[in-house]
């Protein structure tokens, strides 16, 4: 029990130190995201005596990969999908869907082939860290967006993208993980066993979602009181999430749709105004508190990792999955009207890595060959995404000229 209480208390001063953290980057109007990750690698490359404890038992593998994938996966996803309109979707459906599908897709192939012939890596390994590197992580930019004024088309868009692609994602990294080798020697048969159980967990995802979704937005028609509908809210996150991992199919496109109809079809039939405002301000204060000891962890886990002689590999990663997304995005864009050539440019800058894909690669075995070599490029690359291009999206926002027109109400 003493040994608890020692962790809690450690965890508490970390959350009061990202939370003082949020409030100077807010104050100075700089994403709060960036901010938390560079205290963060401050933290995990200095020693202070007081949380050196809370730094070492937040970057075991374990325990990192349990609070993001376990707890705190569902809450962002949850939230996010709850409070985006489908309407919002369904008018960017061309670009979400092509980003999403085709995007993720060609982006794992091209970073995958890469990998395996210009860094060397085996190609189980070479593949995982594509899987890897296919998820965005819209949290960063998003608030950069919002704080510019960039139409909410492009919000919308990356916010989608992210959403739907972190669901295949996760998806390609299991069938990397595991299956990848036996599906190769099996040649094209293969292949379309790939494809069948690639559908397999995305269909079941949808349909476990769907279905949570639409009984909790029945039950809270019975209902008109917020505290109940919150609990709710967080019972049909947690539960999507765990009925679908335990199905074996995708816990994360589970929650995204779970969250879509609950916001949009749940909200409609059985909110109140009450109700919505406190729902969305509860998720608020907890994705806050989420975000903040992720971004914090994400800079801890310097701790952990080996950079030594590794710089020229690093630089080639970088590199790499930089080129990836620019041509998968352009390749799978290219039907779409109604993107700009301006509105790409910004999409494709904007697509930063982030927690989810350390996480997974946390949550290899320790005994999985090239898990090394995996966390160094995870990490490698998602600092890279977060520092610099999170810190320059802002600049070329600016530089292409994409905001709306000054609001009236401003």
């Amino acid at each position: 029990m003493h040994a608890f209480n020692e962790v809690f208390i450690q965890i508490l001063i970390l959350l009061a130190i990202s939370i003082s953290v949020i409030s100077i980057a807010k104050l100075i109007k700089q994403p709060y995201s960036i901010a938390l990750v560079l205290v963060g690698l401050l933290l995990g490359v200095t020693e202070i005596p007081i949380i050196e404890e809370a730094e070492s038992f937040i970057t075991q593998s374990n325990v990192f990969q349990a609070i993001i994938i376990s707890l705190f996966l569902p809450i962002l996803l949850g939230d996010a999908t709850m409070k985006l309109p489908f309407s919002h979707l369904f008018e960017q459906r061309k670009s979400i869907l092509a980003l999403a599908f085709g995007g993720t897709l060609l982006s794992f192939i091209l970073i995958g082939f890469g990998a395996y012939s210009l860094l060397g890596l085996p190609l189980v390994v070479a593949f995982t860290f594509a899987a890897l590197m296919s998820a965005t992580d819209p949290i960063s930019v998003l608030s950069i967006f919002k704080t510019l004024g960039v139409p909410s088309k492009l919000s919308t868009t990356i916010e989608g993208e992210s959403l739907f692609n972190d669901g295949i994602a996760v998806v390609l990294f299991q069938i990397s993980t595991i299956y990848l080798l036996t599906y190769i020697e099996m040649g094209w048969a293969g292949l379309g066993s790939g494809l069948l159980l690639f559908l397999k967990f995305a269909v079941g995802g949808v349909l476990i979602g769907g279905a949570l979704g639409w009984l909790f937005s029945q039950i809270i028609r019975i209902f008109d009181d917020y505290p109940l509908e919150i609990a709710f809210s967080a019972l049909l996150f947690f539960g999507a999430f765990f009925i679908a991992e335990h199905f074996h199919v995708s816990g994360v496109i589970a929650v995204v749709v779970g969250g879509l109809m609950f916001g949009s079809y749940g909200s409609k039939i059985g909110m109140s105004s009450i109700t919505h405002t406190n729902i969305h301000s509860f998720w608020d204060a907890i994705t806050l508190i989420a975000n903040s000891l992720i971004f914090l962890m994400v800079g801890l886990e310097i701790r952990q990792i080996d950079f030594s002689g590794r710089f020229g590999m690093i630089l080639l990663a970088i590199v790499l999955v930089v080129i990836g997304r620019t041509m998968a995005l352009y390749v799978s864009t290219a039907a779409v009207k109604e993107l700009t050539s301006k509105d790409k440019m910004l999409l494709n800058w904007g697509g930063l890595k982030g927690s989810l894909s350390i996480a997974l690669a946390l949550s290899l075995p320790t005994d999985f060959e090239g898990r090394e070599i995996i966390l160094l490029l995870t990490f490698s690359v998602v600092l890279f995404s977060l520092l610099v291009q999170g810190l320059t999206v802002g600049p070329l926002v600016k530089k292409l000229g994409i905001l709306k027109e000054k609001k009236l109400n401003t």
